[in-house]
């Protein structure tokens, strides 16, 4: 199948989706790996890379198109990980201070825990639970990034503006985080109140940081930079915990906030500068997409 003559790329991208959310759930209310000594919610995104790995190659989009890229790679890679870590230094920062002004600050601590928005839950130091939290993170961004910024922009970009295409895509990424707070919801640690309030949180932080990731990789040309920052999100607040006098994490929505608007508006300079910059590329992106690879 030629991927420039597709008749309905978004309902092609809605089934990928709805399978992939089927896995999701699957995960999550019945096998609840990320629950045992392994930490991560890892079997379904192992399978959603083998599917985008499969359907790509039923598309013959090439991992070039996907954003696999070679040549700047590494440079890009280095850079999303030291954006990454400057916005959450900023983010850490602005938390201590806070639990100082209010006398409660503890202590820094590192230990791997169990990741959930209001709290981090569990200590773990063994060096195999950094490892486990690590190769987790990697295939979560291999397969998320690969699949919402890579094979759903591709297919959708075969008949929609790039600008449609980044908001399907960042509202389907948006959709995905709210499973852990129903979660929560069915096993009676949150309030019905409490799980919508987290679920439109998550909803629409997820949203706005896929739409970043989108930014970023339309602006490299590649998945690396959006990936490595990705793996920085998810990892930091695994690993590095604010611990108070009254628990840890006590203030993580706060610092979550900080380091993604800080990081989203930064970006968001970025692109309309790169914009300007490549006005004639953006103008022949705005109607029917010739070809799906980067240029």
């Amino acid at each position: 199948m030629n991927h420039k003559t597709l008749k309905n790329p978004l309902i092609m991208v809605f089934t990928i989706y709805i399978f992939y959310y089927l896995l999701h759930l699957l995960e999550y209310f019945v096998l609840r790996t990320d629950q045992t000594w392994v930490g991560e919610a890892i079997i379904h995104k192992l399978l959603g890379i083998f599917i985008l790995t499969l359907v790509a190659c039923r598309l013959k989009i090439s991992k070039d198109e996907i954003g696999f890229k070679s040549g700047k790679h590494l440079l890009y890679i280095l850079l999303g990980l030291a954006f990454g870590l400057g916005v959450f230094f900023i983010a850490y920062g602005a938390e201590i201070l806070l639990s100082l002004n209010s006398g409660n600050f503890n202590s820094l601590q590192l230990y791997v825990s169990a990741y959930a928005i209001d709290s981090n839950i569990g200590n773990r130091t063994q060096l195999i639970f950094f490892i486990i939290c690590i190769i987790g993170n990697v295939v979560n961004v291999i397969m998320e990034e690969g699949n919402f910024r890579g094979l759903f922009l591709r297919i959708l970009e075969t008949k929609y503006s790039f600008a449609k295409s980044t908001a399907i895509s960042a509202i389907l990424f948006g959709f995905w985080h709210v499973a852990g707070p129903i979660r929560n919801y069915v096993d009676g640690e949150q309030s019905l109140g409490g799980t919508i309030f987290t679920a439109v949180f998550m909803l629409v932080v997820s949203a706005l940081v896929g739409l970043k990731f989108t930014m970023l990789t339309r602006i490299t040309g590649s998945l690396y930079m959006s990936m490595s920052d990705h793996f920085v999100n998810n990892t930091i607040v695994n690993i590095l915990h604010v611990v108070s006098n009254t628990g840890a994490d006590e203030l993580m929505t706060v610092r979550v906030s900080i380091a993604q608007t800080i990081s989203f508006l930064l970006v968001l300079i970025w692109y309309f500068r790169w914009s300007r910059q490549n006005a004639s590329y953006i103008e022949k992106q705005t109607g029917y997409r010739e070809s799906c690879s980067y240029n």
